[in-house]
């Protein structure tokens, strides 16, 4: 039997202690900090979900972002350009992505080695001196830290979910508030148009009335339409405000920035829509909730794993212990060496209630997912139904309602230079024509919040959990507004 020399056993501690070294370090570089927290994952998530925007996340130079802004707002702020200033303007959407780096230090945290504990105890007993030092180590935390920082980690992907989640809310809600806002501009003009009718028919009822030509009870009906006017186009211009306002507040813009200019109306419809016969496969294949339910539940799956494997073990730790006695009356000294195991008695405590708890988290996540996937199929089949009539109706006002009324118009204003018809039937119905406009701009407008929902529905997250952009403004449909 060979016995091993002195310098090979010092050969083979040296090498245990560099197996150790380069473990340790493995262990530190898989719990160094992402350079961006994972705001370059969120972006490759959102990509192909904020419409036709490349979306851009806030830079970490602000001064970059306030430029690019400040550029955008130069023209006339269209859906594009609206939902790019509030990707880089936008503070919640900031504080939003700030969770990154709190998930981020987590993660790092979760795989980094657990410190000691350095313990000292000075004992004096006759002529006695003991010296006692001991250095603790979590043996438990030492053993489960690879799990414990694939766990974080996995909780890490889940927060990039969520802000990705996050990103297409704000987006989505952006392009709402905007065609919200240029549809209440659109009214507002319009109402103006019908307000300046008014006035012109209750002058002329007043001079009319002086000369004895008219009733009083005529002037009377006049009078009133032109208040009802006035009326209409007050909520209009309050409609207006609002929505401006609310599409300012998601571009995170104040003071001289508040004063941008919008776009003059809503983009044209579409010639066509695309039919889609797959639409609940895509959303279940494609939606960021359902992504982030199912992962939730994998990772509550493995983490009751987790809870059953360290149930009875979770406090045991390990000590190097040494003991010096120092004698004073003889001057001698003595030293002791040894290893000291703690751990717990499974005497109350057995861990039934933790893992009851676990497994009650568990059923609750898969309860989630199930519930997540019923309602993307659901709702992206109500989000296509919405679109599909949203764009027959727009397309019924524009090509059937609005040039019925312009004819309508035209051979008014005919009859009346040929003397067939009066000065009132021809604001009547030029207030009509009016209404009717105002009509297919609601019909655009629901159009394009439909179809913002559609492609939320389908590839983003939840509608529901998006807050309606619609301002209810002033003005009827144009049959009602022709009793007039």
């Amino acid at each position: 039997m060979n016995i091993p020399t002195s310098q090979q056993r010092a050969a083979r501690r040296a090498t245990r202690l560099t197996a150790a070294a380069l473990a340790v370090a493995m262990l530190g570089g898989c719990a160094a900090l992402s350079p961006d927290s994972g705001t370059a994952d969120v972006q490759a998530l959102v990509a192909g979900r904020t419409g036709a925007v490349d979306a851009r996340l806030p830079a970490q130079d602000a001064a970059t972002a306030a430029a690019t802004v400040g550029k955008l707002l130069e023209s006339p702020v269209d859906a594009e350009a609206a939902v790019r200033i509030a990707l880089l303007n936008n503070a919640g959407l900031r504080g939003s992505l700030a969770t990154l780096g709190v998930s981020d230090a987590l993660r790092a945290q979760a795989g980094t080695l657990p410190n000691p504990h350095f313990s000292i105890a000075r004992l004096r007993m006759g002529d006695e001196v003991e010296i006692e030092r001991m250095l603790t180590f979590n043996l438990v935390g030492l053993l489960t830290l690879p799990w414990k920082y694939q766990w974080q980690t996995q909780q890490h992907e889940l927060a990039k979910l969520q802000a990705a989640q996050d990103v297409i809310r704000l987006a989505a809600n952006t392009r709402k508030a905007w065609i919200t806002a240029v549809a209440a501009q659109q009214t507002a003009a319009y109402m103006r148009d019908v307000k300046e009718a008014a006035e012109a028919g209750g002058e002329l009822a007043r001079r009319m009335a002086r000369v004895g030509n008219w009733s009083r009870l005529r002037q009377a009906r006049e009078q009133l339409t032109l208040n009802d006017a006035t009326a209409q186009l007050a909520r209009a211009e309050q409609a207006a405000f609002s929505a401006r306002e609310r599409l300012t507040r998601l571009m995170g813009l104040w003071g001289a920035q508040a004063d941008f200019r919008l776009a003059d109306r809503l983009p044209d419809l579409p010639k066509d829509v695309t039919p889609m016969t797959d639409i609940e496969a895509r959303a279940l294949r494609e939606r960021l909730d359902v992504r982030s339910a199912m992962a939730q539940s994998r990772y509550v799956a493995e983490q009751m794993g987790f809870t059953r494997v360290t149930g009875y073990v979770d406090g045991m730790s390990i000590g190097l212990i040494r003991n010096s006695v120092f004698d004073n009356d003889t001057g001698t000294k003595a030293s002791n060496r040894g290893v000291e195991l703690e751990l717990p008695l499974p005497i109350f405590d057995w861990g039934g209630a933790r893992n009851a708890r676990s497994r009650a988290v568990y059923l609750q996540s898969v309860s989630q997912v199930q519930e997540t996937a019923v309602n993307a199929r659901s709702e992206a089949r109500e989000a296509y139904f919405a679109y599909r009539t949203a764009y027959d109706l727009a397309r019924h006002y524009r090509d059937e309602v609005v040039p019925l009324r312009k004819f309508i118009g035209e051979e008014m204003l005919l009859r009346y230079n040929g003397m067939l018809a009066s000065t009132w039937d021809l604001l009547a119905d030029s207030r009509a024509q009016v209404m009717a406009v105002n009509s297919a701009i609601e019909a655009q407008r629901d159009f394009w919040l439909a179809e913002t929902d559609l492609q939320t529905a389908l590839t983003g997250t939840s509608p529901g959990a998006i807050a309606g952009a619609t301002v209810s403004v002033g003005g009827g449909g144009g049959d009602a507004a022709a009793g007039h």
